[in-house]
């Protein structure tokens, strides 16, 4: 299965001022078999070293000396290990912190030999009080679900992916191919972008096969509580797990995850999910200037889960989903939320862990609520979320007012067009939305504007 990450790990291998590479990102999104593909295909062979599988490899780290540890790697394993001719996947990383640290030193010492790491539960080892990280001389790269347009790519829809990546503002969009991929969104939204999920639908059609999936995905979520949490806290963790699918799109407040227990519980049940990639913190930014980081308040914020499909199993909606035709508003449109705040993530550049933000305007007769805030180059954009084919744009005008912005961005089911200040986008364009901020914030510099209305 293709992913797009792959091209940054080619880039990657060319650099000669290469770093070793640590991918993170959630259980199950695909990060070893991306790594074992790249391996593959980028080199002459691939050297797997898994912590989990093989604990009796964490020896070779007692020492922080490359040429020590590639030594004992080689008679332990009875592989070759060559510079600019190996891969050095060091999987299941957090097993064993030393390899970590030991990562400085390649750099340093062996830096022609080419070297990843990844795991599941990384981020805690990276964020453990007694952990020293070697800063400056690691990369970090992110893996998310595979997006839209990666399942296009899966599915055999490479060209609609292509054809999308060419229209711009004035193109003419047929209706034919605007059906087809709204159809083709409904089936993500049930499968999503887990990559076990997607092979199963592209084998078998069958949305059953894949709920099960899900379903063990989850499982696979719950047993792991005992790897980063104590006994005590799983019950925590096991409620945010189930309600915060339920909860996308809303202002989180720790009653109403569960009124029966006390807010630090919660709290700190939210902190150790946000550590796993299942959930994402929105925060809510005064979006007055760059970064949009250094404004938000952290006491205000929405959720976004790890993805769409398995938020759509946990909320038991995909039956529901199949058969009928306004998929988009079920759930009271969070389902589209959830969505684009996914595509955001996924499309963001893979070496930076960006956040997602909103904005909200808080006052007495006067409230109100951007679903997101990004920024393209230096320019601050409000993003609007609409499940119907109608609905005010009011607060997304209210921003563009008080925030002096060019012009807002509205995702719907309607086709492109740009009027009255607001680009819209279908929602299965998300992945072109800076492509086409950039070409409307070309227009605007030119005396007259073109305006284009809905076709």
């Amino acid at each position: 299965m293709k992913r797009d990450l792959e091209r940054d790990l080619f880039n990657w291998k060319e650099r000669n001022d290469r770093l070793p590479l640590l991918l993170r990102g959630a259980r199950q999104v695909g990060k070893s078999y991306i790594v074992e593909e790249f391996g593959k295909k980028a080199f002459k062979n691939i050297v797997i070293v898994n912590f989990e599988f093989r604990p009796e490899l964490k020896a070779c780290f007692t020492t922080l000396d490359p040429v020590e540890i590639i030594n004992k790697l080689r008679l332990l394993m009875g592989e070759a290990i060559e510079t600019e001719k190996t891969l050095l996947f060091l999987d299941e990383i957090q097993e064993c912190p030393n390899a970590i640290m030991a990562l400085r030193y390649f750099k340093e010492k062996y830096n022609k030999l080419a070297v990843i790491g990844a795991g599941s539960l990384m981020e805690f080892a990276l964020n453990n009080s007694n952990f020293k990280m070697p800063v400056g001389r690691v990369q970090f790269i992110y893996l998310e679900p595979l997006s839209f347009g990666e399942f296009l790519t899966a599915s055999g829809n490479e060209q609609l992916r292509h054809y999308l990546g060419q229209l711009r503002l004035n193109s003419v969009f047929d209706d034919a191919l605007h059906r087809k991929l709204m159809d083709l969104l409904r089936v993500y939204f049930v499968v999503g972008g887990m990559p076990a999920v997607v092979k199963e639908y592209l084998e078998s059609r069958n949305f059953l096969n894949c709920q099960q999936i899900q379903n063990s995905l989850f499982q696979t979520y719950r047993s792991d509580f005992g790897k980063y949490a104590k006994s005590s806290e799983h019950k925590y963790l096991q409620k945010v797990l189930d309600e915060t699918p339920r909860l996308v799109g809303d202002r989180i407040k720790y009653s109403n995850i569960d009124a029966d227990s006390k807010s630090r519980d919660i709290k700190q049940a939210l902190n150790l999910l946000k550590l796993t990639g299942i959930i994402y913190p929105v925060y809510a930014t005064a979006a007055s200037g760059l970064p949009l980081e250094a404004q938000v308040n952290e006491m205000k914020f929405k959720l976004n889960f790890l993805d769409v499909g398995l938020m759509q199993n946990a909320c038991g909606l995909q039956a529901e989903l199949t058969l009928t035709n306004d998929f988009i508003q079920i759930n009271s449109g969070a389902v589209t939320e959830q969505f684009i705040g996914q595509e955001l993530r996924a499309y963001s550049d893979s070496y930076l862990k960006r956040g997602l933000f909103f904005w909200a305007r808080d006052k007495k007769n006067s409230s109100a609520e951007v679903d997101y805030v990004m920024a393209v180059d230096s320019l601050i954009l409000p993003v609007e979320v609409k499940a119907g084919k109608t609905g005010t744009l009011k607060s997304l005008k209210l921003f563009i007012e008080e925030k002096k912005s060019l012009f807002g961005v509205r995702f719907s089911q309607e086709k492109l067009s740009l009027h009255d200040r607001v680009l819209t986008l279908p929602l299965y364009m998300a992945e072109q939305i800076e492509r086409l901020v950039r070409e409307v914030k070309d227009l605007m510099g030119l005396d007259s504007l073109p305006i284009r209305g809905p076709q």
